[in-house]
């Protein structure tokens, strides 16, 4: 029996040459598909959004500001009545009994814009539980209602610590004292509040609220 053997033969290898020229096409090839990338993702993308808003939601694009009259701005940089006193979005202190009162914030040492985040106690922590019946009695105390009927707005953070807006529940809760506090009729600061409501957005998302911002510059407007 006669037994054939194959054999095969590796192919002869590459020149220094031909490695060079083709690990220099396949880098080409790569670097032109970064620089299209870059050029489309890094530069035309970011500038068709920001034309797109600055022409279809000037407003929006540039923080939502609203003037110490209650009038929306584009430039923080208006002055007397065109003062920018803060942003519809981004949730600030209002102390004392004239105002109407905010949701608690824990972003930084409060309402700071720079450290926005939540405390990320759990809720049974006892520092957490501690605070909220500070609150509780706090909030209580101020507007001269039962400890009961303190909503839930008045006693958490928000999760960013900036919220903007309260419920109308906590709302109407302040009516009384900033009423008093202004030397205005509670009706007419009950009005007020209830004109100020929001409701869900499209009808659909969230729940209705009341932009606390807002509230206190149409406040300020009302004549005793």
């Amino acid at each position: 029996m006669t037994t054939t053997t194959t054999v095969l033969h590796a192919p002869a290898s590459q020149s220094l040459g031909a490695i060079v020229l083709q690990f220099t096409r396949q880098t080409w090839a790569g670097l032109r598909v970064l620089l299209g990338f870059t050029v489309m993702l890094g530069i035309v993308y970011p500038a068709t959004v920001m034309a797109v808003g600055q022409l279809a939601f000037p407003w929006q694009a540039n923080g939502s500001l609203i003037t110490s009259t209650g009038q929306r701005t584009t430039s923080v940089t208006g002055t007397g009545a065109h003062a920018v006193v803060g942003s519809a979005l981004i949730g600030q202190d209002f102390s004392g009994p004239t105002w109407f009162h905010p949701r608690p914030s824990a972003a930084g040492d409060g309402y700071d814009t720079l450290a926005s985040g939540g405390s990320n106690l759990g809720p049974n922590n006892p520092d957490l539980l501690a605070t909220v019946q500070q609150r509780r009695q706090q909030v209580a105390g101020d507007n001269g209602v039962a400890s009961a009927a303190v909503p839930a707005d008045a006693l958490t953070a928000s999760a960013s610590g900036l919220d903007p807006d309260i419920s109308p529940a906590y709302a109407r809760l302040q009516v009384t004292r900033v009423a008093a506090a202004r030397g205005i009729p509670a009706e007419r600061v009950a009005a007020l509040v209830s004109g100020s409501i929001q409701g869900r957005t499209w009808g659909l998302l969230g729940e209705s609220r009341v932009d606390v911002l807002r509230l206190n510059i149409a406040l300020e407007t009302m004549a005793p």
